[in-house]
């Protein structure tokens, strides 16, 4: 049986990866401290006799490894998600996003034989770009969490090449789905909406509405995620979206 390790199993998308393993008859350990994610994103799954969730902190990763013997696969969602909130704790999203993802790759090092260790990273590492993005466009950090994250993806490639680790970092630009945060002003905009519709109220578009971005379900996410894992690249770095974007205005 093939085992996996999400990080942030309880957040929008560890959820939904959680899901989608365990359809493919994966055992599945999920480690999750629920500072962002929710116990309700995973109930469907705790009685899954494949499915362990660890209510824990990365930081304490090597005391629970002592009780994991196998891992193949790693997919790592775990961090801090939220853009503005990061230029006010930058200290706090370097840690949870750059640090705990170096203390992660220590111990898978030193203590398993992993096949594939997948990183979400993030498209703001590109900064606001005005045309369609390619992996080979110039990085333009512009805010402490796409430092932490660009940090982090950093650290993989490094102890991929290094460490002969097999990683691949994605970077991926706008999910939507259920379970996607909705609440206060730092939620995805399609969320935002949808519970500003069911709510009657007005929708809150930034600016002129112009502005395009790239959206992509989750289920698609997932199964690139999946796909990644189990195929023969390594030591890549790749963009995930539709590659379709759109106008905020449309989308409204």
């Amino acid at each position: 049986m093939k085992v996996s390790l999400v990080t942030g199993c309880a957040g929008f998308i560890g959820s939904h990866m959680i899901d989608y393993l365990l359809k493919r008859k994966h055992k599945v350990y999920g480690i999750d401290n629920l500072t962002s994610g929710k116990i309700i994103n995973i109930n469907a799954n705790l009685k899954n006799s494949k499915f362990v969730f660890i209510n824990s902190d990365l930081k304490n990763f090597k005391t629970i490894s002592k009780k994991i013997k196998k891992i193949d696969y790693v997919f790592h969602f775990a961090g801090n998600g939220e853009l503005i909130p990061s230029i006010e704790k930058p200290y706090k999203y370097f840690k949870n996003n750059a640090l705990n993802t170096v203390l992660l790759l220590e111990i898978l090092r030193n203590n398993y034989k992993i096949k594939k260790f997948l990183y979400a990273a993030s498209s703001t590492c590109y900064g606001l770009s005005k045309r369609k993005t390619s992996e080979k466009q110039k990085i333009n950090i512009q805010h402490p969490y796409a430092f932490s994250k660009y940090v982090g993806e950093q650290a993989v490639l490094h102890w991929g090449k290094v460490y002969k680790m097999p990683v691949i970092s994605i970077r991926i630009f706008n999910a939507y789905g259920p379970r996607s945060r909705t609440t206060n002003v730092y939620g995805a905009v399609i969320g935002v909406f949808i519970k500003q519709l069911i709510s009657k109220k007005p929708l809150t578009i930034v600016g002129d509405g112009n502005q395009k971005r790239d959206f992509l379900y989750i289920s698609d996410l997932c199964e690139a995620f999946y796909k990644a894992s189990i195929s023969n690249y390594k030591n890549e770095i790749f963009n995930l979206g539709s590659g379709n974007p759109k106008k905020i205005n449309y989308l409204a």
